[in-house]
């Protein structure tokens, strides 16, 4: 129901703004095909609507660190509703990319509050080096936040120190949002928790991070590393984008073993289903099912070339 209230008022603000009935039933009926298109990826759109609370987070950082694979929607646009359709396609989490994305901290608040509705953890992938944005994401209820370029212990001791509260970090206390959205009360109570219950996730994209990966690992407070596959094709073949060549495969799968062996989430971008499918045969526990954009503009191509079959 709350979706129905939600898609009927965005095709409202449309209709209106464009001062007719049609744009209104075309977005609707784009919408539809996004929502399939999503659905097919991630699994059940009309799945039961929960409120996100401490349960909810448990169940999905439970799964992670069981080792059992966990599938992730990216998003890089800002719309809220459409982080709303990837959640309730049946992604395990959404992550809001505010480095290359068009997220900012104002939809990440709005995507946030939206993939609640759902019980879905959202995860932020902040700017480099932006520690104090991804200690801001925490306070506003994401699960967890993803540092890209971490190329050294000392690049992750740092980050640590921003998103977990001591005696693992520095984090300053004010998580408003995040305690509302969790239903938490007593402020003792939720930072005992609180290291718990967030995820820092630190990006292995460069020769440099898989030279010292082990040292990395070994951080406390560092609950795992993401293969960003793009910059790590660059940084291992002198700057030739390859990120299905064989260097980067065998990187990355040593990354996953590395990973597991020290008792960290092993995670991973893929820009297809069918890497998303091998990353998850390499033993990594939360891999990206191809990314907003992409699905959206092959949704938008499927349904035209079979209107054109007549």
């Amino acid at each position: 129901m709350h979706r129905q209230r939600l898609r009927a008022a965005h095709n409202l603000r449309l209709g209106l703004s464009s001062g007719g009935a049609f744009l209104a039933m075309e977005v609707r009926f784009e919408a539809l095909h996004v929502n399939s298109a999503f659905s097919r990826l991630g699994g059940n759109l009309d799945q039961t609507e929960e409120t996100m609370d401490e349960s909810g987070l448990q169940n999905f950082l439970k799964r992670l660190r069981s080792g059992k694979a966990n599938y992730m929607g990216w998003s890089g646009l800002s719309d809220p509703m459409l982080v709303g359709y990837i959640a309730r396609a049946g992604y395990d989490a959404v992550l809001l990319d505010q480095q290359h994305g068009f997220h900012d901290t104002a939809s990440c608040i709005s995507c946030i509050s939206e993939a609640a509705l759902t019980g879905t953890p959202i995860i932020v992938r902040v700017s480099v080096n932006d520690f104090a944005q991804a200690a801001r994401m925490l306070d506003c209820g994401a699960a967890g936040v993803v540092a890209p370029m971490i190329n050294s212990a000392a690049d992750a001791r740092r980050f640590v120190s921003h998103v977990k509260y001591p005696p693992l970090g520095q984090r300053s206390f004010g998580p408003g949002r995040a305690m509302q959205l969790s239903s938490a009360t007593d402020d003792q109570v939720f930072v005992q928790s609180a290291n718990g219950n967030t995820l820092a996730i630190a990006m292995c994209e460069t020769r440099e991070a898989l030279d010292v990966l082990d040292e990395i690992l070994n951080v406390p407070g560092l609950d795992g590393v993401l293969v960003g596959p793009a910059d790590l094709s660059l940084a291992l073949c002198s700057g030739i984008m390859d990120p299905n060549g064989s260097a980067v495969r065998n990187a990355t799968l040593d990354v996953a073993r590395r990973s597991r062996a020290k008792g960290k989430i092993a995670c991973a971008f893929a820009g297809t289903v069918e890497r998303s499918r091998e990353l998850v045969r390499d033993g990594f526990q939360l891999v990206s099912v191809e990314y907003d954009e992409k699905v959206i503009a092959d949704a938008f191509a499927k349904v035209l070339n079979e209107a054109k079959q007549v």
